[in-house]
């Protein structure tokens, strides 16, 4: 069973507390920060604005990891590769096809900066087959986007081994990254599968025992 990257969410954190949370993320060993950047219409919440990615952005070390929940994602995209995101993901549903799709990728990849592709819980991992050579991430989606503390789907284990399958095959360097509901159990579970990132929010922020927590994901 491999180690996995742990991405930690902090949609949850109060925005006051957000220094202090990620100083701690950081000491505890965490990977890369994850953001839920939502534009309040591919799903019903809205979250950062650019400026505030930008403030948080700086504060720590770790690789900023964007995902984008947005219905333009190229707008986005460019914006997000501007500020200096490093992997900047969007999702398949968001655009009306796979021409689409590899655009958004290539202008993502003209920046200097790793292109992404999520899913959602209902979307066939065989939809994005075609796109993966030229990804360096896929996000599935364990939970449906735009809301925290949801319970893990445990469909998301198939879709990792599909992918896996693929990814081992075409010998690519595709990472495979999981999103929702995410604790020790499920974490492990992923690992065993293949997965390469695991992102966390609620089992992980806000918790005293917070490096422990990390530990236990990877």
């Amino acid at each position: 069973m491999k180690q996995a990257y742990v991405a930690p969410s902090i949609l949850t954190v109060d925005k006051a507390e957000i220094p202090a949370t990620i100083a701690k993320l950081e000491q505890g060993g965490a990977d890369f920060l994850h953001f839920d950047v939502m534009d309040g219409i591919f799903v019903p919440n809205k979250t950062y604005t650019f400026d505030e990615y930008e403030e948080i952005s700086r504060l720590h070390h770790m690789i900023n990891d964007v995902h984008l929940m947005v219905v333009k994602p190229l707008e986005y995209a460019k914006k997000y590769a501007e500020l200096g995101a490093d992997f900047i993901t969007f999702h398949i549903e968001a655009v009306k096809d796979i021409n689409e799709a590899i655009n958004i990728v290539n202008v993502i990849h003209s920046y200097g900066k790793k292109a992404g592709i999520s899913i959602k819980p209902a979307t066939a991992p065989m939809t994005i087959l075609p796109l993966l050579p030229i990804l360096d991430l896929v996000l599935i989606m364990s939970v449906e986007p735009g809301k925290g503390g949801q319970k893990f789907l445990n469909s998301a284990l198939d879709k990792i081994a599909f992918l896996c399958k693929y990814i081992d095959k075409w010998h690519l360097s595709t990472l495979l990254e999981v999103d929702g509901g995410i604790n020790d159990i499920t974490g492990k579970a992923c690992r065993e599968k293949g997965v390469d990132i695991l992102v966390a929010g609620s089992y992980i922020v806000g918790h005293d025992d917070l490096k422990a927590r990390i530990d236990s994901l990877k």
